[in-house]
């Protein structure tokens, strides 16, 4: 049994290493995102993008296919049996049936 116990102290050990090995990678990082000083940018470095002008074709309604759609008729909402509109849903719907 001695061998078991050596095989897991071994792997706790390599485990302790990865763990100590990615907090200090962790560190690194924050280290660098948070604390040291950001160089300010001189004119060479500084990049302008030029503005896009957006440009609408309205020609494409006047395309004769247009003309021909058709549309939907009006959609009549569901009548109760006394000829009302029918009441949709319930007062709590969160309550079971």
């Amino acid at each position: 049994m001695a061998i078991v116990f050596l095989q897991q102290n071994k792997l706790q050990k390599g485990l302790i290493f990865v763990f100590v090995l990615v907090l200090v990678v962790t560190l690194i990082v924050v280290w660098r995102g948070f604390f040291q000083e950001e160089t300010p940018l001189t004119g060479e470095e500084i990049i302008l993008v030029p503005e896009k002008k957006v440009e609408i074709n309205f020609g494409a309604f006047d395309n004769p296919l247009l003309e021909k759609l058709q549309s939907f008729s009006e959609i009549q909402p569901l009548e109760g049996v006394s000829g009302e509109p029918a009441e949709i849903g319930r007062e709590n719907p969160f309550l079971t049936y």
